[in-house]
């Protein structure tokens, strides 16, 4: 299977669920929803809601019943319609759809995953969203008690909503997401997710947070390879080798449960286990001391464990695209389903694009590199292919022009305006003036759509 008929079995399968009936039955509201012939289908909703843009509502229905006509100009419906039908939707949808028609196939292709010695590197993380303050969000998600400004207190509530997703760091792929309650754990989240990591198999990124006996444990139960870094805290064998100051440091140990035997034999854990800790040294000159089931020094080298674990940065990076690039805090709705909604169609685009934009960065021309000047590699603009891809949904999803064509469209207009790759450059972090912030947000951000 070639990589472009990887792509167009993704489209296809898309195509094909969208226009399902059971697809549409099993993730809409009522029995009776999406049952009657309507301008708002329940493809056509879905795929506004992935279209998602910082317009106003109106003006994305006008242009995208323009689009969707190809015989002349249909009528566009009112904004009140389009709010009465994606309360019919539920977001369930989008979760399946990026499940059965892009996830499942990418790793059932042959040609599909880019691997780190036969395993695939799977981040584990989360983040925290800003939701519209609205009573019903703070009930379902919790949040701020009380906002504070420098007047003091303001007599409002600020809802919150965690989201942990479990990455594939080198295809760029979100296997899992699960958007919690603001006060819910990361482990507790973290678990959620093991189903998926085990069905995926691979090695398991995760920063400090993660580093407990008993979710270590589980990962060894499980039969799943972990590197997580270590508190300082995390043992005595860890306090010692940041005590050493010495990187390259390898150390097997056995693990005991300890303090948490209880819990481990009511979980059914074991309750010892052998790991590895492994010292790298950051570029900053920070010492940092990683914990791992990868045992075997032959086969996983101490000296690229620190170019493994910085791997795990592209989570990090996934969480600015969707809150900066994306704007994913900008709601397209002020119900708790519509924030589910935009949140888990917001993840399958970004699945989308990392599947359909892998053809065109084959297809981009390097420089060559000569000793008289060092030219930058080049990569995709992603900035440009989210335009492109929202901009094109609709004629690749619902349209009657060929697969093949509008892939080959969209080609062409990832490969337009490459940016280049320039390794190894950091800037120090600023304190954050939020008079320099607010400027940011309102005259200098770029948004995609």
């Amino acid at each position: 299977m070639t990589q472009r008929v990887l792509e167009a079995r993704v489209v296809k399968g898309m195509r094909e669920l969208l226009v399902d009936g059971s697809f549409a039955s099993r993730h809409r509201s009522h029995e009776k929803a999406f049952t009657r012939q309507r301008s708002l289908t329940f493809a056509r909703v879905m795929l506004l809601v992935i279209q998602k843009t910082l317009r106003s509502v109106q003006l994305h229905l006008h242009d995208f019943f323009a689009a969707l006509s190809e015989s002349g100009p249909l009528r566009a419906v009112t904004a009140s319609a389009w709010t009465q039908a994606r309360a019919k939707l539920r977001h369930t949808a989008f979760i399946e759809l990026s499940q059965r028609a892009i996830v499942e196939p990418f790793y059932a292709s042959a040609e599909g995953p880019v691997l780190w010695r036969g395993h695939r590197l799977l981040a584990l993380d989360g983040s925290v969203l800003r939701l519209p303050q609205q009573p019903e969000l703070f009930a379902h998600f919790g949040g701020q008690q009380e906002i504070v400004n420098q007047k003091g207190p303001c007599g409002a509530e600020l809802p919150l909503a965690r989201l942990s997703v479990l990455y594939d760091c080198l295809n760029r792929l979100v296997l899992d997401a699960q958007v919690a309650q603001y006060t819910q754990s990361e482990h507790a989240l973290s678990r959620l997710h093991l189903r998926a990591a085990a069905a995926k198999g691979g090695v398991v990124l995760a920063d400090r947070g993660y580093a407990s006996y008993l979710l270590l444990a589980e990962f060894a139960a499980r039969g799943m390879d972990f590197v997580v870094r270590c508190k300082q805290q995390f043992s005595a064998e860890v306090a010692a080798l940041f005590e050493r100051n010495e990187d390259g440091v390898s150390l097997t140990v056995t693990l005991s449960a300890r303090s948490r035997r209880k819990e481990a034999k009511a979980a059914g854990l074991p309750l010892e286990m052998k790991v590895r800790f492994v010292s790298v040294r950051l570029p900053t000159g920070e010492l940092e001391v990683l914990v791992t089931s990868l045992l075997d020094e032959q086969a996983y080298p101490s000296e690229e464990f620190l170019e493994l674990y910085h791997l795990r940065w592209g989570v990090e990076t996934f969480f600015g695209l969707l809150k900066d690039r994306l704007s994913l805090e900008n709601f397209s709705g002020l119900t708790v389903e519509a924030v589910l909604q935009d949140i888990h169609s917001t993840i399958l685009l970004t699945n989308l694009e990392s599947v359909l934009t892998r053809e065109a960065a084959k297809r981009l021309p390097q420089p060559e590199m000569t000793q008289e000047r060092r030219r930058h590699r080049k990569k995709i603009n992603r900035a440009v292919s989210f335009h492109a891809l929202k901009g094109r949904v609709l004629e690749l999803l619902l349209g009657s022009k060929p697969v093949e064509e509008v892939l080959e469209e969209l080609t062409t207009l990832f490969l337009s305006t490459p940016v280049s790759v320039r390794p190894e450059r950091a800037q120090p972090r600023k304190p954050t003036v939020y008079a320099r912030l607010v400027h940011y947000l309102k005259h200098r951000k770029k948004h995609v759509f």
